[in-house]
């Protein structure tokens, strides 16, 4: 069958819908919650006439396969896929969109957050890395743990002349922090405010993170209180990693102001040495310490994330990336 591809316009938004709750399984929040769809697929304007999404149509314009897809800055050249989903009867159409989505949208790098392992060699056959990202934890200073399970409790030793400071608004942050251009994926000033301050069902905090007087680092973090117990989620750390050690005892402090029963993060592309002088420990696949990630409401079980990029040297990705980080919401 011969298929046609183009981007989403504004008229396409019933269609969409109507396809994704055919074909996705279950009415997914993204699409069917507006203020969700406006956020992400609108860039938080709802009259934008341009929809984050590229389609592939069939004989007589029948939607086959759709791909929505957000942007880490104001120009859109780096780009995380978000919902890929294609009618199974239409072979092949999902696999077509996907290898054009460069094309179609003109970015220079595309990534997805939080993959199906099983689908790695399908983004593998177009060229792109597939991997697991890396779980980090750091425990607060308690032994009576009531959301980890650590099997073997360990405090290593942090340093560093860094510290934080709390960036009340957007403004503060955009006046203090300049973030890195040559960053794969470069998240902008004007994506760090709608992710971080502007974000429709949840809030952060977050800390710009000094050194020699200067905001070299932003921690973008999420405080979740499970049954009574404080847990900081560090979802984003935006500028150079190699920093990071400079701020293990800043991080530190803030666990223990927050009386968190410990703080985590997932991450690809940092170095394992950066983050273990920074105080972090590892949670690898085999091991029986239990760091949960979805707290509200809890499930006592490890997640691991995996990912894909069409760039993989240079490039890092965090929890908060693509379209990750957010409610669990049951349409």
């Amino acid at each position: 069958m011969e298929y046609e591809f183009r981007l989403a316009t504004l008229a396409d938004k019933p269609a969409i819908l109507q396809f994704m709750n055919t074909h996705w399984g279950s009415r997914h929040p993204l699409v069917n919650l507006d203020d969700y769809f406006t956020y992400y697929y609108q860039n938080g304007d709802a009259e934008r006439e341009t929809l984050n999404f590229a389609l592939c149509l069939g004989e007589g314009g029948k939607v086959c396969a759709v791909c929505g897809f957000i942007p880490s800055n104001r120009t859109g050249d780096h780009l995380w896929v978000s919902i890929w989903c294609a009618d199974k009867k239409a072979k092949g159409s999902g696999l077509e969109l996907m290898s054009r989505l460069k094309d179609l949208t003109g970015a220079a790098l595309l990534s997805c957050n939080n993959i199906r392992p099983n689908t790695i060699p399908f983004y593998e056959f177009l060229g792109y890395t597939g991997a697991r990202m890396q779980h980090w934890y750091r425990l607060g200073q308690t032994t009576n743990f009531q959301v980890a399970r650590p099997v073997s409790p360990s405090w290593p030793p942090v340093s560093g002349d860094g510290w934080l400071e709390l960036f009340a608004t957007a403004q503060q942050m955009c006046e203090a922090f300049c973030p890195p251009e040559n960053a794969r994926p470069y998240k902008d000033h004007w994506y760090l405010t709608r992710r971080y301050f502007e974000y429709p069902r949840q809030t952060y905090q977050v800390y710009g993170g000094f050194l020699d007087g200067v905001c070299r680092l932003l921690f973008c973090m999420r405080r979740v209180v499970v049954n009574g117990t404080p847990v900081l989620r560090l979802c984003d750390v935006v500028g150079p990693a190699a920093l990071l050690p400079q701020f293990g005892s800043a991080l530190c402090d803030l666990l223990a102001r927050q009386k968190g029963e410990y703080m985590d993060l997932y991450c690809y592309g940092v170095a394992e040495k950066t983050l273990e002088n920074a105080g972090f420990t590892q949670r690898t696949e085999q091991d029986e310490t239990l760091i949960p990630h979805y707290l509200t409401p809890p499930i006592w079980e490890n997640v691991d994330f995996y990912l894909f990029t069409s760039e993989a040297e240079g490039f890092t990705m965090f929890r908060a990336d693509g379209d990750q980080d957010r409610p669990n919401i049951v349409v």
